[in-house]
């Protein structure tokens, strides 16, 4: 099946089909190295991140594929980022996180500044 794989891939590298990493809702990145062809109409690889960190736990989920626009966004508001990111050449999504991640600094900071905003009201 591995060799079925590799020639699909050089096959479509021929036709000048787009191929990008596919994957929907995994919590790793080696969830996401799944290569598919793209459709005539799909000239886009996208990478889609979402990270969450609350109360000492964190998650993250990351979705890849091929798309006909090319969406391009990102937000972090300390304890949550999200981010699109989008390209247009053989297998450019591999990495899983695009220019916006959630670090841990910047997540109990935001953790810290929420409970203050909290007690300060209560006052």
């Amino acid at each position: 099946q591995k060799a079925w794989l590799w020639a699909d891939l050089c096959l479509s590298l021929a036709a000048h089909t787009l191929v990008c990493f596919s994957c929907s809702d995994a919590s790793s990145n080696w969830a996401c190295l799944k290569p598919v062809r793209c459709e005539d109409n799909e000239n886009h690889c996208v990478t889609t991140y979402v990270g969450v960190g609350l109360g000492g736990k964190s998650g993250q989920s990351i979705s890849k594929g091929c798309s006909p626009i090319c969406p391009s966004a990102g937000i972090n508001l300390g304890i949550a980022a999200a981010s699109v990111y989008c390209c247009d050449s053989f297998l450019c999504n591999i990495s899983g996180s695009s220019s916006v991640r959630a670090s841990s600094t910047i997540l109990a900071l935001g953790i810290l500044v929420s409970l203050l905003y909290v007690l300060r009201a209560r006052e």
